[in-house]
């Protein structure tokens, strides 16, 4: 079933009225009709609609159910990722945000390989947050997970100490035993960070410096990860641990 999002201001009594690029992908490119039902998500709440009318360059769609389905973790995640090489940012957005990520906050470290001008941050975050609105419809969320603008390594410390919890994938002394003592901290709508390191992976001056605003050093296992592979595990192994143990 299709997946739409929409704001509260789209409301009227018991329909929504969907206009711009959704409207024409509803009805051109779907060539969907009257009595045809899809998904509108709308800050967060989901809901059964049915296509009541095409009006005025407005799909005007009925609702037929609403909260009919929660498909956000009890938790929130927040991504920092270490700023990757080519197009592997794209790749770990979308992967991510299927899995459940609440924002994305690319970092600029000290080893990382790409240097983006000042003058095309701005375009590169749009085209992420275009990528993350699709992967939020294709996986039926709810929400549209924020990217965030880049972030130096300084500012995205800052922005952690305000969360929860802090996880930091990296040489973890006691291996996958302090992996899951730092999991079973998670406890129901917390905020939880998640650093990853870029290509190069972290300086040793950025472990300590996560370190020093109680970031919990971890472990994904014995093997050596890509970053793109690395941010997918640390954010699967959140999202099942918070679905297992914190959903209904």
């Amino acid at each position: 079933m299709y997946n739409f999002f929409v704001d509260g201001d789209s409301r009227k009594d018991n329909c929504y009225f969907i206009t711009g690029s959704d409207f024409n992908h509803i009805k051109n490119v779907l060539r969907m009709r009257e009595g045809d039902t899809f998904l509108v998500s709308d800050n967060g709440i989901s809901s059964l609609c049915e296509i009541k009318s095409f009006d005025n360059e407005a799909v005007v769609a009925k609702i037929l159910e609403e909260n009919y389905q929660n498909t956000e973790l009890p938790i929130k995640i927040y991504l920092f990722q270490g700023l990757p090489k080519s197009d592997k940012m794209e790749l770990i957005i979308q992967k991510c945000v299927e899995l459940g990520v609440y924002e994305i906050i690319p970092v600029q470290m000290n080893r990382c390989v790409v240097k983006i001008e000042e003058k095309k941050k701005q375009s590169k975050v749009s085209r992420w947050q275009a990528i993350s609105e699709s992967a939020a419809k294709q996986s039926k969320r709810t929400i549209i997970p924020k990217i965030s603008d880049v972030l130096s390594y300084k500012q995205a410390l800052a922005k952690a100490e305000e969360l929860d919890l802090l996880l930091v994938p990296y040489e973890s002394k006691n291996g996958m035993a302090d992996t899951i003592s730092a999991l079973k901290e998670i406890k129901e709508n917390m905020s939880i960070g998640v650093f990853i390191g870029p290509e190069g992976g972290f300086d040793e001056s950025e472990i300590e410096s996560a370190k020093d605003i109680n970031g919990k050093i971890i472990s994904l296992g014995k093997r050596i990860l890509r970053t793109e592979t690395a941010a997918m595990t640390a954010v699967s192994m959140c999202m099942l641990y918070a679905e297992m143990n914190l959903s209904e």
